[in-house]
């Protein structure tokens, strides 16, 4: 028995393509999806004709992550705070206003953990941040996934969220994390996913690393019009693409500076609402000095 895991594919479906030709190639015939589906990348539309032709074809499961819930949120309460041209919040409006209702209909009937169960080898949890929580931020080795380990009625979760590859060991049980195929952290630019392989009773993970073709995702993030309704935000993403920034440096990051700049200049910040001079600025502080191709990508955008 081997299962394909995959997990925040964030739009980027040309990796999703290369992760599943991979496994394909490798005779896999059963996969696992852990959210966040459509996000940060160009052409979303894509992403999910692809997940519905898989799912036509392979064996295929899926888990809702926090992406999906701002969607549902979206159709059902409305976000006041979304622009379109925005670095904040430019991406989300992108591709929400990408989705269909289709596609909002199977976010919604999507669980947020499930158990499973592959014939005779241990059951196992799927989810997307943690069995309990959705956004639950579980990372190799520290100690709230060790505690979410003691928690478990099951040996194995399988989680994601946090865009780092990795394992999790404690009282005999086990947490993976496959990587995510759309921006991975400290992956060195490659797309991650994992596979199980089940065997004689017991389930052995192989993390998978794969190149592809990045220079296509960034000439689609400015051939769609993404960098134009996120130019801080898609200038980070295509750093993080070409692998010119330290492994500690990602969008969460630098959205934590610029929300700190703007605390400091105003007195508070409220996400969403972030003055673009704070995205300039806390660019300028983290990535020019690390990456060759910043400048030429801010000249762009202004």
């Amino acid at each position: 028995m081997e299962i394909a895991v995959l997990a925040d594919i964030h739009s980027n479906y040309v990796a999703l393509e290369e992760c599943m030709r991979y496994a394909q190639e490798r005779g896999i015939r059963s996969f696992l999806f852990l959210g966040d589906y459509v996000g940060e990348f160009a052409y979303p539309e894509r992403t999910m004709e692809l997940l519905r032709k898989y799912d036509e074809v392979y064996d295929c499961t899926f888990i809702r992550g926090n992406k999906e819930n701002y969607w549902l949120g979206y159709r059902d309460n409305g976000e006041k705070g979304w622009l379109e041209h925005n670095s904040t919040t430019g991406a989300l409006y992108y591709a929400y206003h990408h989705l269909t209702k289709g596609d909002l209909q199977f976010f919604e009937n999507l669980p947020v953990a499930r158990k499973l169960q592959y014939g005779e080898l241990p059951t196992l949890i799927a989810c997307h941040g943690s069995p309990t929580d959705v956004r639950g931020h579980m990372l190799p080795g520290n100690e709230e996934t060790k505690s979410i380990l003691e928690a478990s009625e099951v040996d194995l979760i399988l989680y994601a969220h946090t865009h780092i590859q990795g394992k999790t060991e404690h009282m005999g049980k086990t947490a993976l994390n496959p990587g995510a195929v759309g921006m991975p952290l400290k992956a060195g630019g490659r797309t991650q996913f994992m596979i199980l392989h089940g065997e004689q009773g017991r389930w052995q993970e192989e993390f998978i690393s794969l190149e592809y073709d990045r220079e296509r995702v960034i000439r689609e993030l400015y051939a769609s019009g993404l960098m134009e309704r996120a130019p801080y935000w898609c200038m980070i993403t295509e750093c993080l693409l070409r692998n010119e920034l330290p492994e500690e440096i990602a969008h969460a990051r630098i959205l934590e500076q610029v929300m700190t700049l703007c605390r400091q200049d105003t007195g508070e910040c409220n996400w969403p609402d972030i003055p673009e001079r704070y995205w300039e600025q806390a660019v300028g502080q983290l990535l020019y000095r690390h990456s060759s191709s910043t400048s030429h990508t801010l000249s762009a955008i202004q």
